[in-house]
């Protein structure tokens, strides 16, 4: 069975629909380049340049002086190694929250069949719906007064955990590649004797490594690129985030100082989609077949 393209086959073997097809593509290829790589060197080359030149019109394409000391100025000025460890405790934290809790309803949701599931997991997508910023004054209420507890989580890692943790996307993504395992596999663990809890740990996730490295990666993205929740629950700047405390002491601060402390923030982001965007491609696609 042959596979049509925009192009056929006949066309794109003749001189003029070979050389009109090969220009598109670079076209189109250089131009997505440079939308998604223009402001990553722009933030990069402007914390080399000097204060003068960072805020001169029209900028210039290639820093005219090169001060790499704005980097370390902005790790000593900012604090970013504090800043640093405080986002890592709460990525990491979060992350180990969402891993037990949703794959627990995940699994729950897909092979133990509970009554009401598929409502629950309607109910569960509905809330992607949802704007996230419509939801900050509820959530803001909870936990500035805990029901039950009658705690106020202001100023704990709490405060961060605690509203990541239902994560329905993710969750989405759990119980659709548990849906394509086969069904066979975990009935004949059952026969052997293993509770659901043991075909959990001993089958299903051995076998579900890639989208649990998906999960995991945007469990500790999301909380490192958020910014308006924690502003608001995270006053203490000593148990600020890395984007939040930048922003709080960026008053004073020289622009070229500024945009080097933007830049080392967001190389580990960067570093993490490098490293593992093979694993997040075949993660996201993992589980779309069964077989």
């Amino acid at each position: 069975m042959s596979t049509r393209t925009l192009i056929s086959p006949a066309q794109l073997a003749r001189p003029r629909g070979k050389a009109l097809y090969w220009v598109v593509f670079a076209v189109v290829v250089v131009g997505f380049t440079l939308a998604f790589l223009g402001p990553l060197y722009w933030m990069v080359s402007s914390g080399f340049k000097d204060t003068q030149e960072v805020i001169q019109t029209p900028p210039t394409l290639v820093p005219q002086t090169f001060a790499p000391e704005n980097y370390s100025r902005a790790w000593e000025v900012m604090d970013l190694s504090t800043l640093l460890f405080n986002t890592l405790y709460y990525a990491f934290g979060a992350l180990a929250f969402q891993l037990v809790l949703d794959v627990a309803a995940a699994y729950s949701l897909s092979k133990l069949r509970p009554i009401f599931g598929k409502a629950v997991l309607g109910m569960m997508l509905a809330t992607l719906m949802i704007p996230a910023t419509v939801l900050v004054v509820p959530q803001y209420l909870t936990v500035l007064d805990l029901p039950i507890f009658e705690r106020n989580l202001l100023n704990s890692p709490w405060v961060i955990w605690l509203p990541s943790v239902t994560n329905a996307f993710n969750i989405f993504l759990l119980k659709r590649f548990f849906d394509s395992i086969p069904k066979e596999l975990l009935d004949a663990a059952s026969i052997d004797g293993a509770s659901p809890m043991r075909i959990l740990w001993s089958i299903v996730l051995p076998i579900s490594r890639p989208i649990l490295g998906v999960v995991s990666i945007f469990a500790v993205v999301g909380v490192w690129k958020d910014f308006l929740w924690p502003m608001l629950t995270l006053p203490d700047p000593a148990g600020q985030t890395l984007n939040v405390g930048i922003y709080s002491l960026s008053n004073g601060v020289p622009v070229n100082v500024l945009i080097a402390a933007l830049t080392i923030a967001s190389v580990p982001t960067l570093l993490i989609f490098l490293v593992f965007q093979r694993n997040i491609m075949s993660g996201l696609t993992a589980g779309g077949l069964k077989g």
